[in-house]
Formats: structure tokens, sequence, C-alpha cells
């Protein structure tokens, strides 16, 4: 039966049929089953990873994604990456995080979330590309004429995409040897890969995550987009208003639309009226109303230096500024408002995507 639903999916893909896999999902997550969740396993699973058989032998092939968490007050860069630059990716990755004896097939373009393949179909896709070039030794060209334009944000995720290309049923991550633990493997590619994807990334803060399997890296950059996004709120009203940690107040406050979609964080200087800054934490799946998400926000500012939290405990409506389609964050009295720098600092982006 699994072989036959992997089947179905691999076909699904091949004929780059989004909506019949969308519709399977949206049944299934509507009926609560735990169906769901297998299904979506699978589809993920069959979009990122193939067992190949060519003259050679027999490969197992994964889609991988080096996730990298930034911030700036100037725009954040994506697009192509030069060869000297992914050539020192390359032997990083090969150094510190691919298990011996496999093949990487890099994207010579630096992904923003906006120009990241945008459904399963479009996964595989890339993923099937990509293995072509890991095959033959190469590297995949992204035309980046026909990439998204990607937007301006004062923090946000960037990736480098990739495939590995392993003797079937032989390890593929060095943390998959007997002789490394994974601990290790994100000490060094965070100095090492760390160094070499760095230039990448001109007039940025910079930290970067695990390198695995992309639809895995993918929900933990999500995961560790929310507190870097946090940190970096506070670093950059630490430089641009020249305003220690504690003199920063932040109101935290829960956003619903038909259920809670997000917690909003605004800054104020002080007890100040105004709210200089905000941040968008999003909930992710299998959070809902009744997690520590609001502890745990409070930990994280905490941790950063900030003087004063407010959480709030009241929904507020997910509303938006009807002029510039920005969020609207919480102040002091429960009110969501436009978050508004001093005027000398308007033109630094004060968004988080």
């Amino acid at each position: 039966m699994e072989a036959k639903l992997a089947s179905i999916v691999d076909r699904l893909l091949a004929d780059n049929d989004n909506e019949s896999i969308d519709a399977a999902l949206d049944q299934l997550y509507a009926l609560g089953a735990r169906a769901y969740d297998e299904l979506a396993d699978m589809i993920e699973a069959r979009a990122e990873s193939r067992r190949q058989t060519t003259a050679g032998g027999e490969f197992d092939v994964l889609l991988i994604a080096a996730p990298l968490l930034a911030w700036s007050r100037y725009s954040i860069p994506a697009g192509e990456i030069g060869a000297a630059h992914l050539t020192d990716t390359r032997v990083q990755l090969q150094a510190h995080v691919l298990a011996a004896d496999t093949r990487l097939g890099l994207a010579d373009f630096l992904f923003s979330p906006d120009q990241l393949p945008q459904g399963y179909c479009e996964t595989a896709a890339l993923m099937e590309k990509l293995t072509k070039a890991a095959l033959h030794g190469r590297d995949f060209h992204v035309d980046a004429n026909k990439m998204p334009e990607t937007h301006n944000f004062l923090s946000d995720t960037r990736y480098v995409l990739g495939v590995v290309v392993a003797a079937h049923g032989e390890p593929m991550f060095r943390w998959q040897e007997d002789d490394v633990n994974r601990n290790d493997v994100v000490k060094h590619w965070r100095a090492q890969g760390g160094e070499a994807v760095r230039p990448l990334l001109t007039a940025c803060a910079m930290e970067a995550l695990l390198p695995q399997a992309y639809h895995a890296a993918c929900r933990e950059a999500d995961r560790a987009s929310r507190p870097y996004s946090v940190r970096a709120s506070v670093a950059f009203l630490n430089t641009t208003l020249n305003v220690d940690s504690a003199k920063l107040r932040a109101i935290v406050a829960p956003y619903y639309d038909r259920q809670l979609e997000e917690y909003r964080i605004g800054f104020t200087l002080n007890d100040a009226a105004e709210v200089v800054h905000g941040i968008v934490w999003p909930m992710l799946e299998a959070e809902d109303d009744v997690t520590e998400t609001p502890a745990q926000i409070e930990s994280v500012l905490r941790e950063a230096g900030v003087g004063e939290v407010i959480l709030l405990d009241h929904r507020l409506p997910l509303e938006y500024c009807d002029d510039c389609g920005a969020p609207l964050y919480p102040n002091a009295e429960g009110e969501p408002v436009h978050a508004e720098l001093p005027e000398q600092e308007a033109s630094v982006p004060r968004h988080l995507h």
C-alpha cells in the first residue's frame, strides 16, 4: 500500500499537479486525521529525495538547504553566487557537513524565502535539475532574470540549495558516520562554513544554521528566525536610536483572525506612548493559543536585555495599515498602532520577514 501511494505521489509531482496534492492534504487536515501528517511526510520525502539508478550503480539523492539568518540596516543580498564563493561553500560543506564519498551539486544562487520553490511540484523539479548536475560533477545555474523579486526586510533568511548524492544505503551527513556527532557538525559549520558564506551577505550580521534535508531545514529556519528577529530588532534599536536595551519596553499581544495567527511585539522607548518598531512572531504548525509562546517571547526579550516586557492577554484583530500594508503593533494600552521610527531614521527598513 505504501509503495502504491508513493507511486501516485511521484506521478502527481511529475505531472506538476499541485492542485490534486493540495486538495488531498486539505481534506485530511479538515478531518483532523493522523493520515494528514503521514501523507504530508510522504509528499515531502518524495519531493526532496530519490533513488537514482545509473550505469554507475544505485544512488540516493537528497535536496538540502543551508539556511543563513541575517539582519542589516541595508538590503540583505540575494541572487547569483560567484564561482569562487560557490567553491568555498562547497569545500566547507564537504569538509564539515557531508559524509565521505558523497557528491554535491549546488545552485549558484542565494535564495530569499520569496524565491524558494512555491510548492511540492516545484521543489521536486528543482531537485531533479540539481540531481542531474550533481551526477555529472557540476553545479546548477539559476537564471537570475527569471527569479521573483525579493522584498526588503530588516531581518530575513537566505538559503544555499544543493543536492547530495551517495551510494544507496550509505551515509549522507557527517553525523550519520561513527566518529562525529551532530553538535560537532553544527560547531564546525558555524565556524568554518560561516566564514565561507559571510561574503555573500555583505553589511549584514549573520548566523549560519545546520544544513540538512530541504523541508527540515526550512522548518528549522522558520523556528530559529523568530528569536533571531527579536535579537536583531533590539540590536537595531541600540545602534539606530543610540539607546540601551534596558531603556526599551516591549509590548506583546496575540493577534487573531478566526484563530490565533501570530504574536506581535511593539517596542517603545521607556514609557513613551509611540511604538517605534515592531516584530511579527508567527505561529507555526502544531502551535496554538495554549502553548507557552508568550513565556518564550518574554524569555528571548529578557535575554536581549529589554528593560520592561508587557504581556497582553486580550485578543487583537489581525489588522494592517490601509496605506502601506504594514502590520499594526500593540501599544501599552493594547491598541493596534503603526510603528514609526523617529523621522531621521525613516529610510531604514521597519519590518522583519
